[in-house]
């Protein structure tokens, strides 16, 4: 009696059901009973309601997606005809699709084709207006094929990555980036820890560094994404991953850059670290640029152990080799080094200057940017927006009691001009010049 009085008094809360499960009641297709089981389901197995109802054996996924197209006046789309190989994944973050379940299907314009088996989702259609700065159209699917097909994409997507990661030799555990920003989703809510990307960012920068290159290009197209890694002063492809990792894989170095995630409109510069094994740390300077297809990010590789190996690792012939030392040993004049970009022109200024840093000596450079950091050497940045170029940079360095100077770059006559009248004056000068070939 007792517990009749308590039931009474407080009767079993009732269960919310969703507005397209009220709308289905409402239009005589499902009974109140099995769409509360649904709803108990889906929250147990966390999963889609509607994915639950279709399984409820009281009416089938199909039947659903065409009440729903008919109510909502919403295209049906049959997913059996959609190649998952050929679906734009580079449209809508992976973690938005798995977690709303949603799949892009086209974009024409300002606005963006969405497979849902659910449109009445108004929040959801503004997350992806939000992300992708489109207007969202929606078709509607079943549930448990749109299920199947979101896992399908992304699964493809990591296998791709995680067989570029795999090759070579390569041990994920002894590379980290140094001082990387406890951050682990962006402000638009993408992924930026996401494993597959992770270890496939690091591979490609380890790999570049092996392979001794000068910069890394990351470049977005329309149906394509390639890497490119400079050698030798050319470029040359590396690797075509998948062109819905461009998102992921831009968020990432960002974040390790420390570089405004959320901006996607205008160029951005930063730098950051990578540590490889116990007390090699390599330095990386980065620069985003906006493109038609996302934004294209160029790396370049900053080691300042290269200007410590030595003058015999820079591959000159010893007639060439003899006359360099020769000429660094002068108290004055002017060492000019040209090439092609990547090809090593700073790398050999370096290696002269490492050879050149004594006690004795009081050493000036001025570059656009400090590319390599070395001690006992007074290094400059040139900032030209705040009327610091090269050749005010030269100016100071005269007043400053120089022995030797380095200039990153002879770019115009006035540099060139004060560039060989301190030459003439007792200083030694090191530049370089850029040039198509040596």
């Amino acid at each position: 009696m007792a517990a009749a009085d308590s039931l009474q008094k407080n009767p079993p809360a009732a269960i919310a059901i969703p507005g397209l499960g009220r709308a289905l009641i409402s239009a005589g297709k499902v009974s109140q009973q099995a769409a509360e089981a649904a709803v108990k389901k889906a929250a147990a197995n966390k999963t889609p309601f509607i994915t639950e109802l279709g399984q409820s054996g009281e009416i089938s996924a199909l039947e659903i997606a065409e009440t729903i197209s008919a109510m909502f006046s919403t295209p049906l789309l049959d997913l059996n005809a959609i190649d998952p190989q050929q679906l734009p994944q580079e449209l809508l973050d992976a973690k938005i699709a798995n977690t709303y379940r949603v799949l892009a299907l086209s974009k024409r314009g300002n606005r963006i084709t969405v497979a849902t088996a659910d449109p009445t989702q108004q929040e959801v259609a503004e997350q992806i207006k939000f992300t992708t700065q489109l207007f969202v159209d929606w078709v509607v699917v079943e549930a448990d094929k749109l299920q199947k097909l979101v896992e399908q994409a992304g699964k493809s997507v990591g296998e791709s990555l995680e067989t570029y990661s795999s090759s070579g030799d390569f041990d994920f555990d002894d590379v980290k980036i140094e001082d990387a920003p406890e951050e682990k989703e962006n402000a638009l809510g993408a992924d930026v820890e996401d494993a597959p990307v992770v270890k496939f960012l690091h591979k490609m920068l380890l790999d570049a560094f092996n392979m001794r290159a000068s910069d890394l290009h990351f470049e977005p197209y329309e149906h394509n994404y390639r890497v490119r890694f400079r050698i030798d002063g050319e470029l040359r492809e590396i690797a075509s991953p998948p062109i819905a990792i461009k998102d992921k894989l831009a968020s990432r170095i960002k974040v390790i850059s420390r570089l405004d995630i959320s901006e996607k409109r205008v160029p951005q510069d930063g730098r950051m670290k990578l540590k490889v094994g116990p007390d090699r740390v390599i330095d990386f300077r980065v620069s985003t640029l906006p493109t038609l297809f996302g934004e294209k990010i160029v790396i370049r590789i900053l080691d300042p152990s290269s200007a410590k190996m030595g003058i015999d690792a820079l591959g000159y012939e010893p007639e060439e080799k003899e006359r360099l030392l020769k000429a660094i040993s002068r108290p004055y004049g002017m060492i000019l080094v040209t090439g092609p970009t990547g090809s090593g022109k700073t790398v050999s200024l370096y290696t002269c200057l490492n050879l050149l840093n004594q006690p004795g000596v009081n050493i000036a450079t001025a570059e656009d940017p400090s590319e390599i950091n070395m001690p006992g050497v007074n290094q400059v940045n040139v900032n030209e927006k705040a009327g610091l170029t090269f050749a005010a940079a030269l100016k100071s360095f005269l007043r400053q009691d120089p022995d030797i100077i380095m200039v990153g770059e002879i770019r115009d006559l006035e540099t060139a001009d004060i560039s060989i009248k301190a030459a003439q004056t007792g200083h030694l000068v090191l530049s370089t010049l850029h040039t198509n070939d040596a």
